[in-house]
């Protein structure tokens, strides 16, 4: 099982040239890192409401990193 929690909103996003990658979003559930992943290519073309929807998403994911470092306190390692 993954410690990367992905965001659900999602799940839709495809490349708005047919190419069928995707994006991915996720936290990293015990040390709060964002990873942002593009799949199956290098990079991914987004129609604008498709971008607004990932730049909604690294918002959430870096709230709740800062929540899960906060929880950590300073002294805690972030190594996996």
């Amino acid at each position: 099982m993954s410690a990367f929690a992905s965001d659900p909103g999602l799940e839709d996003i495809r490349d708005a040239a047919g190419h069928g990658a995707e994006v991915d979003v996720a936290v990293h559930l015990h040390d709060g890192t964002v990873r942002l992943s593009i799949l199956w290519t290098q990079e991914i073309l987004l129609n604008a409401d498709d971008a607004d929807q990932v730049a909604q998403a690294l918002q959430r994911a870096a709230e709740q990193a800062r929540r899960i470092a906060a929880t950590r306190g300073p002294n805690r390692s972030t190594s996996t």
